[in-house]
């Protein structure tokens, strides 16, 4: 049997850090010459009137194998991310860039060890757990007309389901400083604002604007279940569509499949509802 070749980041971690400081100095370049206008102004005091779509959420997972330490510091790490970006306006035709809003997620910005996902492992990194906030994000995006520019998908089956129910987007949006980024534009005609903020263990995010869209969104998920592989692995396996719905009627204008989720199992395989493996 041919034993599979790894690739030049997977040899090492001296390779892994190459490897990535090339992916760094690439998206610099990239974002040098780009013509995108990015959004910068902050007003996390004076809220726009209209909330398009809020989310929230617990920051800290409990369970076996989940180290708790890493988890608070996730939950630190978020809470100073949220404070960077805090009611940031989007401007018609600006963009909004995770990364340069939150910028180097370092010890020295104060940034703590937290959970982060390299090369199909969970280990503890720098930063670790900024993709829970950009998830909350991408959640509101996706519950409003905004155009999504830059999205990469890692598991979405990190940890077991609360009670064993899954909602769909829960997780599943992966961010790497810097060249692995989450950015939406703004295409309407009005301007939104993103609010994130942390009540004790809380993530709480909202969008808003200055009045009403014409049409709501909503995410439905099909076909959830988690089964077995040929490499003994176990994934999550759903397809997620988004529906355009006209407020005024509640008619569905449009449904288009937003993502076939195929995720590897990240946690203990006997926590998997046995009721929901095919």
């Amino acid at each position: 049997m041919k034993t599979k070749k790894k690739l030049f980041c997977e040899i090492c971690p001296t390779t892994y850090y190459i490897s990535l400081q090339k992916e760094i100095i690439k998206r610099h370049i990239k974002n040098l010459f780009g013509k995108e206008h990015y959004a910068k102004e902050l007003q996390p005091q004076q809220k726009l009137p209209v909330i398009v779509s809020s989310h929230h959420s617990n920051m800290i997972k409990r369970g076996p194998g989940i180290d708790p330490v890493l988890q608070t510091n996730k939950a630190d790490n978020i809470r100073l991310a949220c404070s960077k970006m805090n009611g940031i306006i989007i401007n018609p035709g600006e963009t909004f860039s995770f990364w340069r809003q939150v910028g180097k997620t370092s010890k020295r910005n104060g940034f703590s060890d937290g959970r982060v996902l390299v090369n199909g492992k969970l280990v503890a990194g720098v930063g670790g757990g900024l993709c829970n906030l950009a998830n909350t994000i991408n959640l509101l995006i996706l519950h409003s007309p905004l155009t999504i520019t830059e999205l990469h998908h890692h598991s979405d089956a990190l940890a077991p389901d609360p009670n064993g129910k899954h909602t769909p987007y829960s997780a599943g949006t992966s961010v790497n400083y810097n060249f692995i980024d989450y950015r939406f534009r703004n295409d309407t005609s009005q301007p939104v604002q993103l609010c994130v903020w942390c009540e004790k263990d809380e993530l709480c995010a909202e969008l808003r604007t200055s009045c009403e869209y014409p049409n709501t969104y909503r995410l439905t998920e099909e076909d959830h279940h988690f089964h077995k592989e040929a490499n003994g692995k176990f994934y999550r396996m759903s397809k997620i569509y988004r529906e355009t719905i006209d407020r005024a009627t509640g008619k569905v204008l449009n449904r288009e499949l937003n993502w076939d989720n195929h995720s590897e199992v990240m946690f203990q395989y006997d926590l998997i509802p046995k009721d929901q493996i095919k």
